[in-house]
């Protein structure tokens, strides 16, 4: 599909609802792609420049936001789920833990879902909770996209630097994944990473 196309179905995403768990999810048809990332990694960022929506998914500073699995319908057989943030959120241990059951119980039981885009902060990747989302997908043989986002914060060598030693690290721990350069804030790979969502889709 072309990019302009892309953009265009992914436009169309608007917010249904949000659950605490995959139970209150809709029905467990069609095919959905889910975001993940560390709280404050730029999912919500990544999640508006791809659906070309500046306010799509609430952005803020203030890391733990996302408390909730978030539903994005694009049409009755396609879903964004913005997934909650992990780490070090300013949030009660036990909600994060919540978070955490929740988690694994979408990954292991949800049957529409078709792939994961984990967002990780360009300057600090693959950190436990990534290495643990990447497992999930690993045990599902889901099909998972790395976007080194908030790459406009790095020089372009320091950039491609870090895009080498992610692929390294993942070939070396036997986890598969694309890895891609990203900054929802200066475009950068937004093309690319959309296109990578919507044939998942």
């Amino acid at each position: 599909m072309a990019a302009h196309d892309s953009l265009k179905l992914l436009n169309r995403a608007s917010f249904v609802l949000s659950a605490p768990t995959h139970h209150g999810l809709p029905a467990d048809n069609g095919s959905e792609v889910a975001f993940a990332g560390r709280s404050n990694a730029g999912k919500s960022s990544a999640l508006n420049a791809l659906t070309g929506q500046s306010t799509l998914a609430r952005v803020s500073k203030t890391p733990g936001r996302t408390q909730h699995l978030v539903v994005f319908e694009i049409d009755p057989a396609r879903r964004l789920i913005d997934l909650p943030g992990y780490g070090f959120a300013k949030v009660p241990l036990a909600v994060r833990n919540a978070w955490g059951v929740a988690m694994e119980n979408y990954f292991r039981e949800r049957q529409s879902l078709r792939g994961l885009v984990i967002c990780m902060d360009i300057r600090r990747p693959l950190t436990e909770f990534d290495r643990i989302m990447l497992d999930f997908c690993a045990a599902r043989g889901l099909d998972c996209q790395i976007l080194l986002s908030k790459a406009d914060k790095l020089s372009r060598g320091a950039g491609l630097n870090t895009l080498q030693a992610v692929r390294k690290a993942l070939l070396e721990g036997g986890l598969t994944a694309s890895v891609q350069v990203f900054s929802a804030h200066a475009g950068t790979g937004v093309d690319e990473a959309r296109s990578w969502v919507v044939a998942r889709l």
